[in-house]
C-alpha cells in the first residue's frame, strides 16, 4: 500500500461540547499555536509507517465521556470534561491543594499557644481558613492555569482554559473575585482580632504578589525551579502559618526563620508537579529541575529537599531541649522515605498522586508537632 506522508488532519473543536473527535493509531504533532479561547482548530500532522500502521504519540488526553468527575472537581489529572461552567470554575481553583494551606493555619494558632476552643476562636480560624485556602489559593491556582495555557495546551489540552471550556473573560472575571475576596477576609480578620497594625492584610496582599509574580511575565519565577518551587513552598506553609499565629497571637522572628527553613520542603514537593510537565516546560523555556538536571537527578534533589529539612528541624529541637517532639517528627519521616522508594523514585509521573496521598500526610502532621513544640 502506497505510503502516506505529511497527511494533514483538522479537527475542529465546537465550543459547546469542547471535545477531542478520537484519532486512533495516528502519530499527532499538536501546534498550540493554532489554539484560541472561542473556536478553535488544531492543525495535526500524521504520518504512516511503511507498513501502514501509525503509532499513537500524544499528549495524555482525556476522550470524551471518559475520566472522574471526583478529579474533576478536585482539579487533579484524570478529570472528566465539563461543561457546567460552576464545576470548570471549581476546577480551576484545584481545591486539592487547599488542604495543606488550611492545615497551615492550624499549625499557626496552635503556634500562638493563644488558641482555645471557644466559638470565637473557631469562628476566627475557620474565616482565616476560607481566605487562605478557597479564596487566595484559588486566585493562584486560576492565575496561574491563565498564565500557562499555552504549556498546557501541549502537555493538558483537555483543561478548561486551553480546551475552551471557559473564556477569556470568564477567567479573568474569577481572578479578580476570588483575589478581592480573600483581601477583605484578611481585612475583617485583622479587625475581628483588634490589630493596631493591620499584619494579616498585609500577608494576604504580598503573598498575592508573590503568586502574581510566580506565573506572570516579566519575572515569572516558576521559570527558575529553584527561586520558583522556594517561592511556591513558602507560599504553602509559611504565610498561612503566620497569618494563623498572627490571628491569635503575635508572630516572632525566630518562627519565620523556622517556617523558612520548612520551606524548603515545601520546595521539594513543588517539584513532584514538575515531572509530568517536563515537555511542555523545554517547549516554552522553563528552567525546572527535571528540565535543567534531567529526572534522575531532580528526583534525588527533591526527596532531598524534603527529608533534610524535616531532619534538620528536628535538630533544632532537640538543641531546645525538646526531644520528644524531635523524636515524633522523625518518626514521621520514616514512612515518607518509605514511600518515596516505593513509589516516587520508581516513576515520578505514573505514580505522583499515590505518593502524594501517601507521603504528604506525615509531612504535614510533623509541621503540627513542630508547631505544638515551639508554643510551649
Amino acid at each position: 500500500m502506497t505510503s502516506l506522508v505529511n497527511t494533514v488532519y483538522s479537527i475542529r473543536l465546537s465550543s459547546n461540547t469542547n471535545t477531542f473527535n478520537p484519532l486512533l493509531n495516528q502519530r499527532l504533532a499538536v501546534r498550540p499555536s493554532c489554539i484560541s479561547l472561542n473556536r478553535q482548530r488544531l492543525v495535526v500532522r500524521a504520518s504512516e509507517t511503511d507498513t501502514d500502521k501509525v503509532e499513537a504519540k500524544a499528549p495524555d488526553k482525556a476522550p470524551a465521556g471518559s475520566g472522574s468527575s471526583f478529579n474533576q472537581i478536585l482539579g487533579i489529572k484524570g478529570a472528566k470534561q465539563e461543561s457546567n461552567k460552576w464545576k470548570i470554575r471549581v476546577q480551576l481553583t484545584k481545591p486539592v491543594t487547599w488542604p495543606p494551606l488550611i492545615w497551615g493555619v492550624v499549625c499557626g494558632a496552635a503556634a500562638s499557644g493563644n488558641f482555645h476552643w471557644t466559638v470565637e476562636d473557631v469562628a476566627k480560624s475557620i474565616v482565616c481558613m476560607l481566605m487562605s485556602g478557597p479564596c487566595l489559593t484559588g486566585y493562584t491556582q486560576t492565575i496561574n492555569d491563565w498564565y500557562d495555557r499555552d504549556i498546557d495546551a501541549i502537555n493538558e489540552p483537555y483543561r478548561p482554559i486551553p480546551s475552551g471550556a471557559i473564556s477569556e473573560q470568564e477567567v479573568i472575571t474569577q481572578i479578580w473575585v476570588l483575589l478581592l475576596g480573600g483581601l477583605g477576609l484578611a481585612g475583617l480578620l485583622d479587625v475581628w482580632a483588634g490589630h493596631n497594625f493591620p499584619v494579616i492584610f498585609y500577608l494576604a496582599i504580598g503573598g498575592s504578589l508573590l503568586s502574581y509574580i510566580y506565573s506572570a511575565p516579566p519575572l515569572k519565577l516558576k521559570q527558575n525551579g529553584w527561586i520558583g518551587n522556594f517561592a511556591l513552598g513558602a507560599s504553602y506553609i509559611s504565610l498561612p502559618w503566620w497569618a494563623g499565629q498572627a490571628l491569635f497571637g503575635t508572630l516572632t522572628p525566630d518562627i519565620i526563620v523556622l517556617t523558612l527553613l520548612y520551606s524548603i520542603a515545601g520546595l521539594g514537593i513543588a517539584i513532584v508537579n514538575d515531572f509530568k510537565s517536563v515537555e511542555g516546560d523545554r517547549k516554552m523555556g522553563l528552567q525546572s529541575l527535571p528540565v535543567a538536571f534531567g529526572s534522575e537527578t531532580a528526583k534525588w534533589i527533591c526527596v532531598g529537599a524534603i527529608d533534610i529539612t524535616q531532619i534538620s528541624v528536628a535538630g533544632y529541637l532537640l538543641g531546645a531541649g525538646k526531644p520528644y517532639y524531635a523524636l515524633a517528627l522523625l518518626g514521621l519521616i520514616a514512612p515518607q522515605i518509605f514511600f518515596q522508594f516505593k513509589y516516587f523514585l520508581k516513576d515520578p509521573v505514573k505514580y505522583d498522586v499515590k505518593y502524594q496521598a501517601s507521603a504528604q500526610p506525615f509531612l504535614i502532621l510533623g509541621l503540627l508537632v513542630t508547631a505544638l513544640a515551639t508554643s510551649h
